[in-house]
């Protein structure tokens, strides 16, 4: 057989196999629509043969709409187009039915009530022959010219309400074409995803069709409902709130840190004491410690671990604080924040290599760091100052628990990451678990371990602020001083002086070299 006949053959074969793949995935739309298949069928097999957007229209999804949409499993485009035929259906009603100039009656009611007040204290003031009679004819004449004017403009508005009728029309008209003509290709699409992953739900079920037509009713009924007739349902906006549920919560949280606050007094003198130990060695190193070493220090450690440049500008950074009489004030909010830093790096790590083999523990931190990192500072205050007082020690508490997360977090991604071939690799040639970890995991993982830590350093230098609001002084204090008394010049100053700070031990822990 000559090479052309072998090439001919292997190209029937390749359009049989094309052709019977083509047969096996229209066979299996019926199964996935499971209503109109041979519709669904022809404009399918037209969408998968044309190259760009192949335009089909389905008029069921243009009339359901969002329902449509749902009931189909779109969920993303069902939402969106809710939304927008929603606002369309709120400009029909409002312009056909709703009180559009509303807001414009209320606003001339109130005014009306201070223009009869007005008129009285002027009649008084004609019957006294006081001095104020012309101050009192200005301002009557002002509010009568304004209720002029708003009166006019409510009669405008209410003029406008086919205008806004019709608008809202057109709106939606365009809003359903564009529904019935992104249908079957939205569709089609999901379909071809459903071949390759049966687990994605198919058809109409009717759990779907119910949730979707309830859903849709009540959202649009609710919207309409309040926005072209305002004022008409209150409870559409102000939600059923129960007074005693409210204080009875509120006695429970103050019971449970008042049983809290009774019981763990040892446990929370021992944090305060070791929170204390740590801090007042990084105090003595960075405020007693005479200014030339340590700057010689930071700016020698930002060379060794970020070149020449760095170090050079670590230099103008400390010139700059020393000059402007910063240096003390941010030795103390280095100690301060470096106590927390350090706290959360030695919790940290240790907690994320636990946590990066055991998935169900991490299932369960998860929630409490996610909790820790949005929770505002202000909130989690309040029971850190009802267990620790104010002060320095409650200061890193509160920044330990905004900063501390990142580390865990990204020392988890960072052991998660390391290739299992080279694990297997060195576990192959016998290694131990205690060699695995330290020559193999660790090593692999110490860019995201080191990105964790600087992320962590810098969360709790922007604490320097909060953290002065309960006695924890340095930078920090300037800072709220200069909110306090609205003194730019000295928040400005502070302000950079926080930054350089940030920006040292940023180079210091990223660094440039290997």
């Amino acid at each position: 057989m000559s090479d052309v006949q072998l090439t001919q053959t292997a190209h029937e074969e390749l359009m049989q196999s094309a052709e019977d793949f083509a047969l096996e995935r229209e066979g299996k739309i019926p199964e996935f629509v499971q209503s109109n298949a041979a519709y669904y069928q022809k404009k399918f097999r037209k969408i998968g043969n044309s190259a760009g957007f192949s335009w089909t229209f389905n008029l069921w999804a243009g009339l359901l709409g969002p329902i449509w949409f749902c009931c189909r499993s779109l969920w993303n485009w069902g939402l969106s187009f809710l939304i927008l035929e929603t606002f369309a259906i709120v400009q029909i009603v409002r312009g056909l039915f709703g009180d559009i100039a509303s807001g414009a009656w209320e606003r001339i009611a109130k005014i009306e009530g201070t223009l009869e007040l007005r008129r009285q204290q002027l009649a008084s003031a004609i019957e006294n022959n006081t001095d104020k009679i012309d101050v009192y004819q200005r301002t009557v004449d002002s509010l009568e010219s304004t209720i002029g004017g708003i009166r006019l403009e409510a009669t405008q508005l209410e003029s406008t309400g086919l205008t806004i009728a019709g608008l809202g029309l057109a709106g939606l008209v365009l809003i359903k074409l564009v529904q019935s003509v992104l249908a079957n290709t939205l569709l089609e699409k999901r379909f071809s995803d459903w071949l390759s992953d049966p687990g994605i739900s198919a058809g109409m079920t009717p759990k779907h069709i119910a949730l979707s037509i309830g859903f849709v009713a009540i959202i649009i009924i609710a919207t309409v409902t309040h926005y072209s007739f305002p004022g008409v349902f209150p409870w559409l906006i102000d939600f059923p709130t129960e007074r005693g549920i409210r204080l009875t919560s509120i006695q429970w949280v103050e019971d449970f840190f008042a049983l809290a606050i009774k019981h763990g007094e040892v446990f929370f003198d021992f944090i305060t004491r070791g929170i204390r130990f740590v801090l007042d060695g990084l105090e003595l190193i960075l405020v007693e410690t005479p200014w030339m070493v340590i700057a010689a220090f930071i700016i020698l450690l930002t060379w060794l671990s970020a070149g020449t440049r760095a170090a050079i500008f670590s230099g103008a950074f400390l010139s700059y604080m020393g000059l402007l009489g910063f240096w003390e004030k941010a030795m103390t909010t280095l100690a301060l924040l470096g106590t927390a830093a350090v706290l959360s790096i030695i919790i940290g790590i240790p907690l994320g290599m636990f946590c990066a083999r055991r998935e169900r523990f991490y299932s369960f931190i998860r929630p409490i760091m996610d909790f820790m990192q949005t929770m505002p500072a202000f909130v989690f205050m309040i029971p850190v100052i009802a267990f620790f007082g104010t002060g320095k020690p409650a200061a890193v508490v509160t920044t330990m628990i905004f900063g501390g997360t990142p580390v865990v977090r990204l020392t988890v991604l960072g052991l998660r990451g390391v290739p299992d071939h080279v694990r297997e690799a060195a576990i192959s040639f016998g290694a131990s678990k205690w060699y695995l970890l330290t020559k193999v995991d660790l090593p692999l993982a110490a860019p995201s371990i080191r990105a964790g830590i600087n992320q962590t350093i810098m969360l709790s230098l922007a604490m320097v602020v909060v953290a002065s609001l309960i006695g924890a002084k340095g930078l920090g204090e300037d800072v709220l001083e200069a909110l306090q008394y609205a003194n730019v010049g000295q928040g400005i100053l502070a302000g950079f002086a926080i930054l350089f700070c940030a920006m040292i031990l940023d180079r210091i822990v990223q660094g440039e070299r290997k």
